[in-house]
């Protein structure tokens, strides 16, 4: 029978026992863990000889002797040799010391798991019958998988002192375009403060008890104010909740993630925040549309179009290598529009409006320049929509002659 246990390794005395790719693997391991590791052979390979030149590990340059073994909390031995092996084993059973016993696993008195993290939480597998480190293995690899999904229980079910916060980009919506540490962050989260774009299917996901926040706002509309969303984050935070903060996009393009970040930090709540995919470049991707292309865009301009059109916005407009990619801008198209043909752009510049990319509405109006405002006039274009300027907008410009999926044709 074996009983499992978490061993904290950190700070004691870990000796390895051979210089084989076995002991490479494993070494990298204890050192992760913070132990303080010799290791004893006569010849190393040269993953074990790069470990201790780069971490400054004693290396005895000699076979195993059974004293080796006096004061260990753990001896690891995989000296390539079966006899070696069994007689470390029974050094440290008379010394009352666990020994990995890597040649016949069965014989040693501790076994390595298989393992796998999810933040703070460590999963091992070992077999109790037999030694079988492929089934483990794959076992293991398996629990792994759910624990990326999000789809295990992660929620802390003791209270704690010390609550946090993070800011979660949740991408354009599916679910299945969050980032793992994303996923698992919902997971673990006690509350959620949610905006409404993004991956909002992921909240029926969550257990019944987290409490979700919505503070979703609307062009015009904005019914919960960015200061009473920095104090909702502190708030729970110092109550020693897990906060999620989940935006669409990335939190650090027009999110206001900085200001979250500086409220958090002022009020000395830690903060993290965890990249999402930008609708800058993901929703025109979605639309077939690469947002540079070698010989036709080299550079990128990213415009809040709520926001007055700036000298720079003005001239990235009338340069023909630039794409200039506006978000919140369908109100303002005509003002954008003006700006551009002012600055110069030709009027048969193509443009393209990219509609609830990533959903199953999606949609793209391509036009140009001039056209632009009565041809989404004509087509009653709606936020969430991504207006994308230049000639990477041009339909043809991956397939010749054939119109993309989704498309409105002007």
């Amino acid at each position: 029978m074996t009983t499992v246990m978490g061993i904290s390794l950190a700070g004691r005395s870990v000796v390895m026992v051979g210089g084989g790719s076995v002991t490479a693997r494993r070494l990298e391991r204890f050192l992760a863990d913070g132990a303080d590791v010799t290791v004893i052979a006569p010849e190393v390979c040269a993953a074990v000889r790069d470990l201790v030149d780069r971490h400054g590990l004693t290396w005895l340059e000699r076979r195993v002797r059974s004293s080796d073994v006096a004061g260990a909390w753990l001896v690891h031995t995989a000296a390539g040799d079966a006899r070696v092996d069994a007689d470390v084993a029974a050094a440290c059973e008379r010394r009352r010391v666990l020994c990995v016993n890597a040649s016949d696993g069965a014989h040693g008195s501790a076994r390595l798991a298989a393992e796998t993290r999810s933040g703070d939480v460590v999963v091992g597998v070992v077999s109790d019958a037999s030694v079988d480190p492929g089934r483990a293995a794959r076992l293991r690899d398996a629990v792994a998988s759910l624990l990326r999904s999000g789809s295990l229980p992660l929620r802390r079910r003791r209270a704690t002192s010390q609550g946090r916060v993070d800011l979660v980009g949740g991408g354009p919506g599916p679910a299945d375009l969050m980032t793992v540490r994303g996923r698992r962050l919902l997971a673990e989260a006690d509350v959620v403060v949610a905006d409404r774009l993004g991956p909002t299917d992921v909240l029926r996901e969550l257990d019944p008890d987290v409490e979700i926040i919505d503070v979703g706002k609307q062009p015009g509309h904005h019914p919960v104010p960015q200061e009473e969303i920095n104090r909702l984050l502190v708030e729970h935070a110092r109550a020693g909740r897990r906060v999620v903060r989940l935006k669409g996009g990335d939190p650090f393009v027009y999110g206001r993630g900085g200001e979250e970040v500086a409220a958090c930090l002022t009020a000395g709540v830690a903060v993290e925040v965890v990249p999402g995919l930008t609708s800058v470049v993901s929703v025109p991707q979605a639309a077939g549309i690469p947002v540079t292309h070698r010989g036709t865009a080299a550079s990128l301009h990213v415009v809040n179009g709520q926001a007055e059109t700036s000298p720079a916005t003005r001239a990235a407009l009338a340069d023909d290598s630039v794409t200039t990619v506006v978000l919140m801008g369908v109100a303002a198209l005509p003002r954008l529009v003006a700006a551009a043909l002012e600055a110069g752009a030709p009027a048969d510049r193509p443009m393209a409006i990219i509609e609830r990319g990533h959903t199953p509405e999606q949609r793209t109006t391509r036009t140009t320049l001039e056209r632009a405002v009565a041809d989404a006039a004509t087509a009653d274009v709606r936020n969430p929509a991504v207006i994308v300027v230049g000639d990477v907008a041009r339909a043809g410009l991956l397939l010749p002659d054939h119109a993309l999926a989704g498309d409105v044709a002007r």
